[in-house]
This record gives structure tokens, C-alpha cells and sequence, in this order.
């Protein structure tokens, strides 16, 4: 397959032209085709969501297990009733607050949407993204379209255009370069089908953002340990996901024990013939003797944090690094959401040391 790659500006403002184009890819998703696109969050890969071959497609564009439900983007508030047997008013409350935004809600599914697109659930998880791009895109569209990260499954996710046309060139037939993204981790999920609503997956919306709104929401257990073998009732809670290639530890600490115990580690890996990298946060990365060593941002700051995680760990794969220790992050508020992401990177390898 030949995959057209389109180049937008990355600015609020899109121009004629820019529309045109747009107009044209939300055409070819109407017709059953895919095409990766820019979020706040990260790329997604778009699909028409109420097409289940569409879901077939990305499904296999991503080597994503079928059993992993895909989100249903959508770009008004009122384009959620024909997709949702009933609209709680919790959802109408955390929607005024937080939509457009990084934020999806798991909502009973209406026949309207297949179930290849819900991963065989009775549910769907339902956003409303607000980068410009991607909201005319969903308009041109149809208005719904069902999409996941743009990236291999496993992957981390794509924060820039270079990282979708490495996994998704000669897959899908648009990719839309739309400059590096704002957030940097995919969205927060809530599920609104149980009482009180639970987060399944921790983002830039915080449980205690949402609990502002809607009073007592709870975060399920395994947002920061291994999950069950339960079917997943949202992305990202079964399988292994954000992985680079090299084998990733994260070392939790004091500051000084965490330095000396990785500098222990990078020197005898490094004796044994592999390439060591480490994700450091600027206070400390000129502590570290690494072949790469990569600051993803101050302590004080984590949304830069967030949004250079991603980028960090396919530059490791790009500098070919085989072995990569990372520090680890309070998992409070926002920072949950970083140690959500790295847990899942490392597939739960965590050293504590006291």
C-alpha cells in the first residue's frame, strides 16, 4: 500500500489549503480507509468507528489484539446519544468541565456501534479530542472514528509524525504530520458504568480533577501493579504496552542510592557488551555515567516530563540501546500517569531500594 504523508501546520489556525486536505483524508475514512492523525495527546490512528472492517484494518495495521477495545472519537457533545444507550448526567457534568480535553468515558454501547470496534464489550469508551486537526478530521469524517495510538502494538506511542511513519508507512493510506503533540500520554479513562465512576487508566485529568466534579470517583488496582487476566474494559490494561526495545528497570529511592545503584548496573552491563541508557529528570542527569543518558524533564514540570517520555524511549530504540534504567516518579496526581506509562514500558520491573 502506498501511504500519502500530509503536512499540516501545527498552529490553531488551518488554512484553506490545509482544510482541503483534511476534507480529502476524512473522505478516505469514510470509504473504509485509515489514516494517523495528531491529538493532544498522541497520534491516533483513525478509522470510521461504526464500519467494523474498519476495526479489522486497524486492528491489523497495529498488530492489536481484537479483544482490546479502540476509542470513539467524536467532535460534538450531541454525537454521543445515537452511539450510548443512555448518557448519565455525570457524563454531561465532566464533559462541560473537561471536554474538548484528554478525556474518555466508558459509557453502555447502543447497537449503532459494532462490536468489533467495543472489543466485544456491551460498553464504549467515547472522546472528544480538542486538537484542531483532529476535530475536523472527525467532522469530514462522519463523526465518529474509532482510534487507537498510531503505533505498533507494544510501542510507545507516536508523539511526532517520524514515529507513525516508522510503524504505519505502507499500512495505512494517510499519515497527517501535524508537529509534535502537546500532552504526550494518551487519555485519562473513566468508567461511568459503575458507581462510584472508577478511572481505568490515569492521564492529564486527575482523579482528583474529576472528583472536583463529580464527588467520590474511585482508580482501579491495577493502574500500578499487574493486572488480571480479565478481559480489558479500556486500552492499555491487559497488554504490555510503551515497550522500547531494551530491557527497562525502574529504580525507586533516594536520590543518591538511586544514582549510585544505576551507575553500579550501567558499569557492569556495559562490561557484559551492552549499550546503556538512562532516563534521568534534569536535577540529576549529570550524575550518570551511561553510554546514553537523556533528561526527560525537571521534577517540578511534569508535563514536560509526560510529554518527552515517549520521544525518550524510541530514541533509545533509534541509538540502539539494549539495557535502560529510569528513575521513578511520585504516583500522585498527574505523576500517576507517568508511572502508569513507564510501569507498562518495563512489564512491572521495579527495583525499591531502602
Amino acid at each position: 500500500m502506498d501511504t500519502e504523508i500530509i503536512k499540516i501546520a501545527d498552529s490553531g489556525d488551518l488554512s484553506e489549503a490545509d482544510d482541503a486536505k483534511l476534507r480529502a483524508a476524512g473522505e478516505i475514512v469514510r470509504q473504509g480507509g485509515l489514516v494517523a492523525f495528531p491529538t493532544e495527546t498522541v497520534y491516533g490512528l483513525g478509522g470510521d468507528a461504526l464500519n467494523k472492517e474498519s476495526s479489522h484494518k486497524i486492528y491489523a495495521a497495529k498488530g492489536r489484539p481484537s479483544d482490546n477495545p479502540l476509542i470513539v472519537h467524536i467532535c460534538e457533545f450531541e454525537d454521543i446519544y445515537p452511539i450510548v444507550r443512555e448518557v448519565p448526567e455525570d457524563a454531561k457534568r465532566i464533559a462541560q468541565a473537561f471536554w474538548p480535553g484528554p478525556l474518555t468515558m466508558i459509557l453502555p454501547k447502543s447497537d449503532k456501534v459494532p462490536s468489533e470496534t467495543t472489543g466485544g464489550l456491551d460498553t464504549v469508551a467515547v472522546r472528544m479530542p480538542a486538537h484542531p486537526v483532529a476535530q475536523r478530521l472527525i467532522a469530514y469524517s462522519g463523526g465518529y472514528v474509532a482510534a487507537p495510538s498510531a503505533n505498533t502494538s507494544g510501542k510507545p506511542s507516536p508523539t511526532v509524525a517520524k514515529y507513525v511513519v516508522e510503524d504505519m508507512h505502507g499500512k495505512i493510506d494517510v499519515i497527517i504530520d501535524g508537529g509534535e503533540v502537546g500532552i504526550g500520554l494518551e487519555s485519562t479513562i473513566i468508567d461511568l458504568t459503575v458507581s462510584p465512576p472508577m478511572v481505568l487508566r490515569p492521564g492529564y485529568i486527575t482523579r482528583e480533577k474529576l472528583a472536583e466534579v463529580l464527588g467520590q470517583v474511585e482508580s482501579d488496582v491495577t493502574i500500578l501493579r499487574e493486572d488480571s487476566g480479565q478481559a480489558p474494559k479500556a486500552p492499555g490494561m491487559k497488554y504490555r504496552h510503551y515497550a522500547p526495545k531494551g530491557e527497562l528497570t525502574i529504580v525507586q529511592g533516594e536520590a543518591r542510592k538511586v544514582m549510585e545503584y544505576i551507575n553500579d548496573c550501567s558499569a557492569e552491563d556495559r562490561e557484559a557488551g551492552q549499550r546503556v541508557g538512562v532516563i534521568a529528570t534534569a536535577e540529576m542527569k549529570e550524575h550518570y555515567c551511561a553510554d546514553v543518558v537523556k533528561s526527560v524533564g525537571s521534577r517540578k514540570d511534569e508535563e514536560s516530563i509526560a510529554r518527552h517520555l515517549y520521544t525518550i524511549l524510541r530514541e533509545f530504540d533509534d541509538e540502539g540501546v539494549t539495557r535502560i534504567y529510569s528513575e521513578g516518579f511520585v504516583a500522585e496526581g498527574f505523576g500517576q500517569a507517568i508511572m502508569n506509562r513507564l510501569l507498562k514500558a518495563a512489564g512491572h520491573s521495579v527495583v525499591e531500594l531502602k
